[in-house]
């Protein structure tokens, strides 16, 4: 699908809020209220717009400890990558997991409530999957950058 200028623009006016009301998206696009019901439903049958969410604030249910966790496979097998994708998907610890290239095979975000949940997640859940040969975590002191928005 291609994108016109409308399309972006109404795409990151819901990035930014999207509880904006039809109408008050359409005063900003200069569009009908009807224009702007259509333009959005094109956008979410062509799957460019996957679903709606809320952003909690994790600092208010005590999950505010951010943890990158690295992790290398004993075998870069198709079973091994197989079976540690669907049993790391199941951990709710973890935000994003990411198979990438390099030194490491994953990379997880994890967040929790403080350094003793991270370790009970790494000892109890974590280490207990297949195929894990090494872990190496990285903690998140404070944010620069945090953005769910997609640049258009």
């Amino acid at each position: 699908m291609k994108l016109d200028q409308t399309d972006k623009l109404l795409l990151s006016l819901l990035q930014e809020d999207s509880k904006k009301t039809n109408k008050e998206l359409s005063l900003k696009l200069n569009l009908s209220v009807t224009a702007v019901f259509e333009r959005i439903r094109k956008l979410e049958r062509a799957g460019v717009v996957g679903k709606y969410v809320a952003l909690v604030d994790p600092g208010k249910i005590e999950k505010s400890f951010l943890a990158f966790c690295q992790i290398k496979l004993v075998q870069h097998t198709k079973t091994n990558v197989t079976e540690f994708e669907s049993q790391v998907s199941g951990l709710s610890e973890v935000l994003e997991c990411f198979h990438v290239s390099g030194e490491y095979d994953y990379i997880l975000k994890v967040m929790v409530k403080d350094m003793h949940a991270y370790r009970e997640f790494m000892l109890n859940k974590l280490t207990a999957l297949k195929h894990i040969g090494s872990t190496q975590s990285t903690f998140a002191i404070s944010p620069v950058k945090n953005t769910t928005a997609l640049p258009l």
